[in-house]
């Protein structure tokens, strides 16, 4: 018998995902479970097919009924961590973070501290109280109560990727949070990527329209999607900066170095996107190819340039950041071309 905080949860395994094992199903279509949490409760007989309780390594046929039993969510702390941080402007109102690739920005199941989030309270303790919508205080740090997934905010207003780099906006109090989230609404925020991609688009610059929602299918995903079919509005802009050539097989693969603006801000919008038109981006084996071309330490996505107004004072701030080294070398492999 489940307890008032347990959640029953039944799926249909759909024909596309036949043979799937039981524990990469469940986290695909959960999202917001790590593979050792739903492995956990397939032991702990939480989960069945069929009616039947199964091990995490059943390989499922389509058309099975796969039951979870959700535990309740518990509660836990978000501490502080005195992680080393890059700064690119600042100022009463907001910090500017150039996030490195790899750093997770909000805690999450598996990932409750090194995060972004963690690294922001030992920075400054007092952004557990902007945009939190539960916080706790101690006597020497400010200590942040949240239930997992969590809500808690520590002032960011928009998010990147675990492996994106690049260009980070924090508020640094509750009026500012406020502002910028209306920016971010109104589109007043202006974001532009760098990213390497598959082969030349048909033209130096263009725009994707292409609605977005979750691929039913694989949850973790999103993928272009109809209206009708739940997709939501999404817009990029794209421009060439350069063109490249590999050498690096007798089939001399072309690239293409994109500034891509966000005009909105789906999940995964500038990957899904650009895989969309037949350009994914380098590195992405999730949307792109699972083996890649050339060798990248990760997807070639960096958050470039941002520009914003300033809460208080109505200024105008633009911010860059520069390729870091990992995708700088990436460029050295290649041979360039020439924009046009």
């Amino acid at each position: 018998m489940s307890t008032s905080n347990e959640q029953q949860l039944t799926f249909s395994v759909a024909p596309e995902l036949r043979g799937e094992r039981l524990d990469r199903y469940l986290t695909g279509q959960l999202g917001d479970a790590s593979r050792v949490e739903i492995q956990r409760w397939i032991k702990e007989a939480r989960v069945t097919v069929n009616g039947r309780p199964v091990k995490a390594s059943q390989k499922l046929a389509a058309g099975d009924a796969v039951d979870l039993l959700r535990p309740p969510r518990i509660e836990t702390q978000i501490e502080p961590e005195q992680v080393a941080l890059t700064v690119v402007y600042q100022d009463d109102d907001v910090l500017v973070i150039d996030k490195p690739a790899g750093m997770v920005v909000h805690p999450a199941p598996g990932h409750l501290s090194g995060t972004l989030v963690n690294a922001l309270l030992g920075l400054e303790p007092g952004l557990a109280l902007v945009g939190a919508p539960k916080k706790v205080a101690n006597s020497s740090k400010e200590l942040a109560t949240v239930q997992a997934p969590t809500t808690l905010r520590a002032g960011i207003v928009h998010r990147l990727d675990r492996e994106t780099s690049g260009l980070l906006l924090v508020a640094r109090n509750d009026a500012a949070f406020a502002r910028l989230q209306r920016q971010f609404k109104t589109r007043r925020v202006e974001k532009t990527y760098l990213a390497l991609v598959e082969g030349t688009p048909d033209a130096p610059e263009g725009r994707i329209e292409a609605p977005i929602a979750r691929d039913p299918a694989f949850r973790q995903r999103m993928a272009v999607l109809s209206e009708n079919r739940g997709g939501r509005r999404a817009a990029s802009a794209f421009r060439v900066v350069e063109r490249y050539l590999s050498g690096m097989s007798q089939q001399r693969h072309e690239f293409s170095l994109l500034e891509v603006d966000l005009l909105t801000g789906r999940t995964h919008q500038i990957r899904v996107h650009l895989a969309f038109i037949k350009h994914p981006v380098v590195g992405d084996r999730i949307y792109g190819r699972r083996k890649q071309r050339i060798p990248c330490p990760r997807q070639f996505l960096h958050a470039h340039r941002l520009a914003f107004t300033q809460p208080s004072t109505g200024q105008r701030i633009e911010v860059e950041s520069p390729l870091p080294p990992d995708l700088q070398g990436v460029l050295e492999q290649l041979k360039p071309l020439g924009a046009g």
